[in-house]
């Protein structure tokens, strides 16, 4: 496919998207009605559908369709109206040629003539953003635009950092050690061929954001540590290969579960799966992860649609919930353990909010440690606090 191919097809994507189709599911339709497209074509349409969402504040300025998105898009990346215009050319698979009302709108629009341009969010998020940050608000919102890295985890227990590298060079995959934890691995090269790497599939390195390693890496030490909303179990991994402890996992959903066991005996450790009544009988536990649903406004450059489909109701509905799973995990938790509250989110209502609330809802219970994950360190943005248990008097 030419560069103007691509284009065309992003802009089909995008306007299943608008219609409200799922963008994954709108990128599986258009590769299965087009055959003729090679992986390599596949890939950069998905990094034009994802760059639009994104950034779809600023791209939408000239207006909320496949086709307006993609313009912008296309002028973001040119050095003049021209270069645009040479792509929307209307020859071969390429989009129809550019109407002087899309020219001009080129030339005299600018990507920051809205709040919704200038964070790439809603305007009610963005106040909520700056309610939560402060100055920073538009430095995080500029940073959740851009491409997300891929990270990995590498099993220490079993290898290290620079085997691991050496081991996946071999496949063709480059991957440089991160600050954020002693774990991370940055692959900035051939993220692609990770799934079907040697070191990936015996299981000496996990996909896992470098930010949510860190996170785990400063869990404490525990006998007994469940996991209460694990999801696909990446954190319980992650702190089991650090930590000699009995490893224990928990979700609402219990198919959310259904690959751990396998990346479990992939790591080399063994993790029972409890359901919500079998967690109050092996309670207590010495640490309970609760890593909450959330907004995921910290993940946005994985998931860009979330930011456009949050709602005000949907939002207040997350805070009821989270506050919910703290009430039902803390009696789970021993006499001076701790229970750990984390979000992959960049919000205060979600984060400090909530500590202060189960604070002053709980006689006895403190905060004892909480920090912010940037999305500009790196990783994702996160948040985690650990509240410890009153001992009896």
């Amino acid at each position: 496919m030419t560069p103007a191919a691509r284009l065309s097809a992003a802009i089909e994507v995008l306007d299943q998207y608008l219609s409200g189709t799922a963008a994954e599911k709108a990128l599986t339709n258009w590769a299965r009605r087009s055959r003729f497209a090679g992986s390599k074509d596949r890939a950069a349409v998905r990094d034009i559908v994802f760059d639009c969402l994104r950034k779809r504040g600023a791209y939408a300025r000239l207006e909320l369709t496949g086709r307006g998105l993609v313009i912008c898009h296309a002028a973001a990346k040119s050095t003049s109206v021209e270069e645009v215009s040479d792509l929307f050319s209307g020859e071969g698979h390429a989009p129809s040629a550019l109407v002087a009302e899309e020219r001009v709108a080129l030339i005299s629009t600018s990507p920051r003539d809205s709040v919704e341009a200038v964070y790439n969010m809603p305007e009610w998020l963005s106040e909520e953003l700056k309610t939560s940050v402060g100055a920073g608000a538009e430095a995080i919102a500029s940073g959740l635009t851009e491409r997300a890295t891929t990270f990995l985890r590498v099993n220490l227990s079993r290898w290290s950092l620079k085997n691991a590298i050496g081991l996946l060079a071999k496949d063709g995959v480059i991957a440089i050690p991160h600050d954020l934890a002693k774990t991370a691995l940055e692959v900035v090269e051939n993220p692609r061929k990770i799934a079907a790497s040697t070191a990936y599939i015996s299981g000496l390195v996990e996909l896992q954001d470098a930010a949510s390693q860190s996170l785990c890496e400063g869990l404490p030490a525990a006998n007994r540590m469940l996991d209460y909303c694990a999801g696909g179990g990446g954190k319980v991994l992650a702190y089991g290969d650090k930590n000699k402890a009995a490893l224990f996992a928990h979700d609402a959903n219990p198919q959310r579960l259904r690959d751990l066991g396998p990346r479990a005996k992939r790591a080399g450790l063994k993790v029972q799966v409890l359901t919500t009544e079998a967690c109050k009988t092996a309670a207590p536990f010495d640490l309970v992860l609760c890593d909450v649903p959330c907004s995921g406004s910290g993940a946005w450059r994985r998931s860009p649609e979330g930011k456009w489909a949050l709602t005000h109701d949907a939002f207040a509905d997350l805070l009821v919930v989270q506050q919910e799973i703290l009430r039902e995990a803390a009696p789970l938790v021993a006499p001076d353990g701790v229970l750990a509250f984390a979000t992959c989110s960049v919000f205060r209502r979600e984060n400090e909010d909530q500590i202060a609330k189960f604070c002053d809802d709980n006689d006895g219970w403190h905060c004892s440690f909480e920090r912010r994950y940037s999305p500009l360190e790196g990783g994702d943005g996160f948040y985690i606090a650990y509240l410890t248990r009153p001992k009896p008097s």
